[in-house]
């Protein structure tokens, strides 16, 4: 024994297995009884005392129509029952039965003949409460019809997970009929790998008794091997009503038009995040190389495994001869980056490095017919016609690259490069939508990158302006000098910065700086004009603050624009320099052998004021002594205070045995950032040893 209530036996190759009955028969409350030859019980069942009323000692000896069977059915009774025992033929009917209690219940009897050891036959009948039999009859109909009819697939097994029932939506499903289900296995039917996890979830199901509902699960079928489907899947353990355990039912429902629908809805949402996403990530900044790295970036591994960024050579500089449309097309590789496929990077190309694609090539025709190239699946002809060379496309096809997809950078339509997409590891090809994102996210780029052409076409036609229009200064022989410019890191803010080194008579030197506060090319143009009347009013030999009263004056008529500036006067014969000042920054003095100190002079007030009078100042400078003017694009940020920076500025010039140029190129490495938003000029004097 087993267990209670069942018993197991072996013998040979048969397992005999004698279960907990069944609650169907318990339902009906069928009864047994016997009758022998001369119609009286012999056998009364303990469902026949419940059905009829009478105890077994009651009945027993008995004659059965006297005893249940009404006047008027009486002959037709004991008919029935003498034409069963000569022909042996089993006979049923309904007859209203007359209970112990009086009253009468429709019952339907079956009968048959069955013979004793000695040759003689009894009756034995099975009889159970009529209006009960129709409502298990009609429930079972019910049953039948709905699950035959039902749009919901409904299969049952048993615990050996084999098939007992399968409707007809099952069979369409599975692509097999029901007797074709009967008795295999749950793996014999759906042998695909994916059934592993259904399999689980079923035999969990089964063991403790908690259903699983709406679960998804994707995969194929016989019915349908080329395509994926989604189901809802609801699983139920099925059991008796003595807590037997049955097996599980199984209810399938076809969702795959809903999971698609979810699915793109999900698709859309994270496409919108990638142009969110693209939009807030690309053009940062006006730098054509930045811009073309943040496109990658975005595209790279959400879109595609692979990504490349080739601008034409022509579009970076509008000095450079137009591409031909026809002919191979030169192009400059900013931007690559690959996810998972590190192989493929130097293959895809190198950034900063040119390429030359011929007029077949699809980067080529990508740019010259200004439309996307898709090739869903990449042969190896394909890949000649994407990669940069042979070697790079016998690359790209040991990689698995298998999916292609050309997006012109386009602005003002024009196109200025390609943006070229490969699948490798991401088995999907590329497809309508993906061409819809790509051309989203590169036609937001383009546009970056055509203001980042011509931003730097102004900022070089500044920075050209502003570098022709300063000096070339030829120092005297009594004195050193090293000067720089450096531009600002946005075009708007070049332009305004100036520095001069203007011999005087009697061996003297005027040395100037100054800073139009403006910007651009007007700022630059400005700045000339000074510097030139800075040189012609240092010729009158007038005092430092003289020449600053008389510059006033000229920026006063240059409206909109003012200027700081510093100018000192060195005399050789004296060590002396004398230094007026219109609201720009101190200098800074370093004496020979001392430390660095800014000097303390009159601020004044900035040039185009007007009606502000000028102090001059006159200080030390001997041999060996430093004397540093600079513009405030060398201290000033928006990060710190103006302090803070002009203690930097001391810290930079002590304790360093460096040249001059040294000292320069020092002070714009420590001080300077690319990011700052100034240009910056840097004057420094250093007063020779006399012979």
């Amino acid at each position: 024994m087993s267990e209670a209530g069942s018993f197991s036996a072996d013998s040979g190759s048969s397992d005999l297995r004698l279960e907990l009955p069944s609650g169907v028969l318990d339902a009906l409350g069928v009864a047994v009884v016997a009758l022998d030859t001369a119609g009286r019980f012999v056998l009364w069942s303990p469902q026949a005392e419940e059905l009829f009323g009478y105890s077994t000692q009651e009945v027993l000896g008995q004659y059965a129509a006297q005893l249940l069977v009404h006047d008027p059915y009486m002959d037709l009774v004991a008919g029935k029952c003498e034409q069963m025992m000569e022909t042996g033929e089993s006979w049923a009917g309904l007859i209203p039965v007359r209970n112990k209690d009086g009253s009468t219940r429709l019952v339907e009897f079956r009968y048959t003949r069955l013979p004793d050891k000695q040759g003689n036959f009894y009756a034995l009948g099975i009889a159970t409460d009529a209006s009960t039999l129709r409502k298990v009859e009609q429930d079972l109909a019910l049953s039948t019809q709905l699950i035959a009819q039902s749009p919901v697939a409904l299969e049952v097994l048993d615990t050996d997970l084999r098939y007992v029932a399968v409707n007809p939506a099952m069979e369409r499903i599975h692509g097999l009929s029901a007797e074709d289900h009967i008795g295999r296995g749950f793996r014999e039917v759906l042998p695909s790998a994916s059934v592993d996890a259904s399999e689980a979830a079923v035999r969990e199901v089964l063991e403790t008794g908690r259903p699983q509902v709406d679960r998804y699960t994707i995969g194929r079928t016989p019915a349908d091997p080329d395509n994926d489907h989604a189901w809802s899947v609801s699983v139920y353990r099925l059991e008796d009503s003595n807590g037997q355990v049955l097996g599980v039912a199984t209810s399938v429902v076809d969702v795959t038009d809903r999971h698609g629908a979810i699915t793109a809805a999900a698709q859309a949402r994270q496409r919108l995040a990638q142009v969110a996403e693209g939009s807030a990530r690309i053009g940062a900044t006006l730098d054509m190389k930045q811009t073309a790295r943040e496109l990658a970036d975005v595209a790279v591994p959400e879109l595609s495994d692979v990504a490349v960024v080739d601008v034409l050579d022509s579009a970076l500089d509008d000095r450079r001869p137009a591409t031909p449309d026809s002919g191979p097309a030169l192009f400059r590789t900013l931007a690559v980056k690959a996810a998972y496929l590190a192989e493929a990077t130097g293959a895809a190309g190198t950034a900063d490095q040119p390429v030359s694609y011929d007029a077949d090539r699809l980067p080529t025709q990508c740019v010259r017919t200004c439309q996307p190239i898709m090739v869903t699946r990449v042969d190896e002809w394909d890949l000649a016609r994407i990669a940069r060379d042979a070697a790079a496309a016998a690359v790209l096809a040991s990689v698995g690259i298998h999916s292609y997809l050309a997006i012109p950078l386009a602005a003002q339509g024009r196109a200025l490069g390609v943006l070229g997409l490969m699948r490798g590891r991401n088995q999907l090809p590329f497809n309508a939508d993906d061409v819809t994102l790509a051309s989203e996210l590169a036609g937001r780029t383009a546009v970056s990158l055509d203001n980042a052409r011509l931003y730097q076409s102004v900022r070089n036609t500044a920075v050209t302006l502003q570098r022709s229009l300063l000096p070339q200064p030829t120092p005297p022989e009594n004195l050193e000098v090293a000067t720089r410019y450096q531009p600002a890191g946005t075009s708007t803010e070049v332009g305004g910065d100036w520095f001069d080194v203007i011999p005087l008579a009697e061996d003297k030197t005027a040395l100037v700086v100054g800073d139009v506060m403006g910007s651009g090319i007007d700022a630059a143009a400005t700045m000339g004009r000074l510097r030139t009347a800075t040189a012609t009013l240092a010729d009158l030999d007038l005092p430092p603050a003289q020449v600053l009263q008389r510059l006033d004056k000229i920026t006063a008529g240059l409206d909109p624009y003012i200027a700081t500036c510093i100018y000192a006067e060195y005399d050789p014969h004296s060590d002396r320099c004398r230094i007026a000042v219109a609201g720009h920054l101190p200098p800074a003095l370093t004496p020979a052998g001392g430390p660095p100190e800014l000097l303390d002079l009159p601020s004044g007030a900035p040039l185009g004021v007007g009606g502000v009078p000028f102090e001059t100042t006159t200080v030390p400078l001997r041999p060996g002594d430093q004397l540093v003017l600079y513009t405030d694009g060398l201290v000033e940020t928006r990060r710190d205070t103006i302090d803070e920076r002009l203690d930097l500025l001391l810290r930079v010039l002590d304790g360093h045995d460096l040249s001059l140029e040294e000292t320069c190129d020092r002070l714009l490495e420590k001080l300077c950032h690319p990011d700052d938003h100034d240009d910056v000029s840097v004057l420094i004097a250093r007063p020779r040893p006399r012979p």
